[in-house]
């Protein structure tokens, strides 16, 4: 029997709540708000190990990711849209999906205002100059602006890999080792 594509499932479930967090937050003229708590709760991600293995573990019962996610949200001053929406979320037992939701409702606000979205992953977090950089960059290439997502990733070791659409630029240390080491095993 074949196994099922988690990634496709997770995605589509992703884009649905995503999508209807958006709705609400465009109804409501909250989506400049929602997008900072949003913000905020991606950075706490990015700083945590503990709390994103929090997010993907199944192992916690709806209750507890409940109590834990209230208790996370009211520490960080995360309230009102996305603070209901994590509830929401914690109790459908759909925490596992919280990346892919912040990263699809980034997309969604981008498209609505006219932009295009980039995913950057880097090696360690960007600087508010080198953010700059990077969107002006990307403006010059696309002729649109660009709002970017960053998603910290240590195991690329430095450089960085930006996805813009279908089109991906991997600088990444860890894939300029990789093809070094080909090259080696090729020569020898």
């Amino acid at each position: 029997m074949p196994v099922a594509d988690t990634s496709q499932l997770t995605s589509g479930v992703a884009e649905r709540y995503a999508s209807s967090l958006f709705e609400l937050a465009l109804e409501h003229g909250a989506v400049d708000s929602v997008t900072a708590d949003l913000d905020r709760f991606q950075a706490m991600l990015d700083e945590s190990a503990e709390l994103k293995r929090f997010v993907a573990s199944p192992v916690f019962s709806a209750e507890d990711q409940l109590k834990a996610i209230v208790a996370i949200s009211e520490r960080a001053g995360i309230s009102g849209f996305f603070a209901n929406f994590l509830k929401v979320v914690a109790r459908n037992r759909r925490l596992f999906a919280l990346p892919g939701m912040i990263r699809a409702f980034r997309l969604i606000a981008a498209n609505y205002r006219g932009e295009i979205s980039a995913e950057v992953i880097s090696a360690h977090a960007l600087s508010q100059a080198q953010e700059t950089e990077l969107k002006a960059a990307l403006k010059s290439v696309t002729g649109k602006d660009v709002t970017i997502s960053v998603t910290v990733d240590p195991s690329i070791l430095g450089g960085l890999i930006v996805k813009v659409g279908s089109r991906q630029i991997d600088t990444s240390l860890r894939t300029k080792l990789s093809t070094l080491k080909l090259a080696l095993k090729e020569v020898g």
